[in-house]
């Protein structure tokens, strides 16, 4: 029983829409960790995740690496990020709410807007192509 529910479950993972929806969800963990810690730190976890799928050959590498990228340092204006509290601080105090508010409210669109777009602007294109 365990044998033939590992050989589906691999069986499930060589499709190519498991491809996409599993680069999308990392893309979506690289945004919203990013949002709060390093970028480049995100970006050295996350990549070594994204080999395999690269491995499977349904998405182009470099389309998949690009997106990961995006997903990751869109988001670095967050006033949880250490350059939007940069943004936050340098802002006229009376401004400083408005500034915060603004950034998160960017910051939570970003950790949305970016994985999907970069899955249709540099994953999809390479798997069509």
């Amino acid at each position: 029983m365990a044998s033939s529910t590992a050989h589906t479950f691999e069986a499930t993972l060589r499709e190519p829409s498991c491809g996409i929806v599993s680069a999308l969800l990392l893309r979506g963990v690289a945004a919203l960790v990013s949002a709060f810690a390093s970028s480049t730190g995100v970006i050295g976890a996350i990549v070594p995740l994204a080999i395999p799928l690269m491995a499977l050959g349904h998405l182009s590498p470099t389309g998949l690496l690009i997106a990961i990228a995006l997903s990751a340092t869109v988001v670095d204006a967050s006033p949880f990020s250490s350059v939007g509290a940069l943004v936050v601080a340098s802002a006229p105090e009376e401004q400083q709410r408005s500034v915060s508010r603004t950034l998160l409210v960017f910051g939570w669109t970003m950790i949305v807007v970016a994985p999907l777009a970069s899955v249709l602007f540099f994953v999809l294109p390479g798997q069509l192509g």
